[in-house]
Order: structure tokens, then sequence, then C-alpha cells
């Protein structure tokens, strides 16, 4: 059913200064600028190997705008939704109305790049709570305008994302929905003993959903927590971030073999962020 992450959302006060933090942080330009003017949104696009990253900042009135007021003014900036990819949100309506889920139906959704003029368009089928599970969560099918995409990434840039993570305190809760409903490949369940907590990674096209069950309420809602990017180079990453006069920890080796790690400390706009890159 699904076929990867589409794209994240990160809701921001100030589009601008977000979209230089990142610029900075990724080691390249946004490919797509564009305003929602039903929406009364805007926004900047950063994209990857495997999925982009969407800069979201209210611009007038309407659905995004009422969206992005009430996700700054309940949590500040920050992670705030994540778009699954599909071939066909027709096939998944009926699909997830065959299993007795409440859908409406999809919404058509454009944007014109302030840059060149240039439409993308796409259908969002938004899922009902037993399935969002607390978090802002929607299928997608592009099906007008493609993102660009760098020729080459350099050593020193972020190509793809590694992984996301979610907290979750029903963690058989969200097997049922991301394995059994989604169908994405349930690959990792187990018990971290000095952690004391349950690990779950869920994968979808070279990229990890973590999710880490907490058991600290009866509250079955999840959360986003933060990112990981991958790196050819940490090193030249590192280099060229330090450079760039952001604060990041020396490079670590990672809880995961063969991986060297290093945390992000500014220019996020409150996303956790790890730097990562995988020696085998």
């Amino acid at each position: 059913m699904i076929n990867s992450i589409d794209h994240l959302i990160v809701c921001v006060n100030d589009l601008e200064e977000a979209e230089e933090n990142y610029t900075k942080l990724f080691g390249f330009n946004p490919v797509f600028r564009g305003e929602h003017i039903d929406l009364g949104t805007k926004n900047s696009i950063f994209n990857f190997k495997n999925t982009y990253l969407e800069l979201l900042s209210s611009s007038g009135s309407g659905r995004g705008a009422t969206f992005v007021n009430e996700a700054l003014k309940k949590h500040g900036e920050g992670l705030a939704g994540m778009a699954l990819n599909v071939n066909n949100v027709m096939d998944c309506l009926n699909y997830l109305r065959r299993k007795n889920y409440f859908v409406n139906e999809p919404i058509i959704g454009s944007e014109v790049n302030v840059d060149n003029s240039l439409n993308r368009k796409w259908k969002s089928l938004f899922l009902p709570p037993e399935l969002s599970r607390g978090l802002f969560l929607f299928l997608i099918e592009h099906t007008e305008g493609l993102l660009g995409l760098a020729d080459t990434f350099k050593d020193s840039s972020i190509n793809k994302l590694d992984h996301i993570v979610i907290n979750t305190n029903d963690g058989d809760g969200f097997i049922k929905v991301y394995r059994d409903v989604f169908k994405i490949r349930l690959s990792l369940d187990k018990v971290i003993e000095h952690w004391k907590k349950r690990i779950l990674f869920f994968r979808t096209n070279s990229t990890t959903i973590e999710v880490i069950e907490n058991n600290s309420s009866k509250d079955k809602s999840d959360n986003f927590w933060g990112l990981a990017w991958a790196t050819k180079s940490i090193e030249e990453s590192h280099k060229r971030l330090t450079d760039e006069g952001i604060e990041i920890t020396p490079i670590k080796e990672g809880l995961k073999e063969n991986t060297l790690v290093a945390t992000l400390k500014s220019h996020t706009n409150n996303v956790p962020t790890l730097l990562i890159e995988h020696l085998s």
C-alpha cells in the first residue's frame, strides 16, 4: 500500500530564516518555493534521494494556516507532519473503507513555484484518528509536476533521510496500523535492555520509521520526535557545518554497528537532528 515516506513537514515562524538554516544544514538550496493560496500557507522544499522536507509557514487564512498556527502555539517550531506516498489514493480509499474505516474523499491540492511559475498538483487522503493515532498524517498521490533533484550530492551534503523517530505508548497498536493496514515491513521488534524500552523498526524505500515505546501514560497518541539524515562523509559534513557556524557535537560511534554519528545543536528549528554515516 505505502511506497515511501513521501515528505516531512516542519512548521516554522519565519520561512526565510528557516530556509537559510536548512540550506546551511543540508549543503544545497531548496528545489521549490511555493504558495498555497487557498490554504493560507507558503513553503520551501528540499528534495533528497528518498523523500523531501517541507518547511511550512502561515501566510494568510485557510485550513493550512490554521494547522500551522495551532502547531506553533501548542508545540512551537518543529516536526509537525508526515505524508506517505501511494500510487493511487482512490484505491487506498476503497481499501480502507472495506476495512470499515471512515475516510473522506481525497482533496485536490496544487501550488505554484514562485521562482519559475511551474505548477505541481497532488491528491491527499486524510486519515481517521484510528489510523493517524494523534499525528498529522496523510496519504498522497502526486499527479502533476516533478520536484527537481541535484544531479549529484557532494560528500559533505545530506543525501537522504536515514530515519524518523516517533514516540508511542502503544507499540502493539502502532504495529496493527503500520504493518497490518499500511503494509509497511516491520524489520525489528526488540526491547533494548539498557534503555528498558521497546524499539520497533519499520522499513520502506531505504528509510526507517523508528518507534520508541515509552509506556509513560495511558494516552495512546503518538508524537513525532526527531530526524536522522545520512551523509556520505560525516567528517566532511562536520567540517562544512562547523565552518557554517552550526553547532554540532563531536563525531562518535553510533549505537548501530558500523555507523558514525553527530548531533546538530543549532539551525534545526527545534527538530532533534542526528547526522549519520554508514561505514558499510
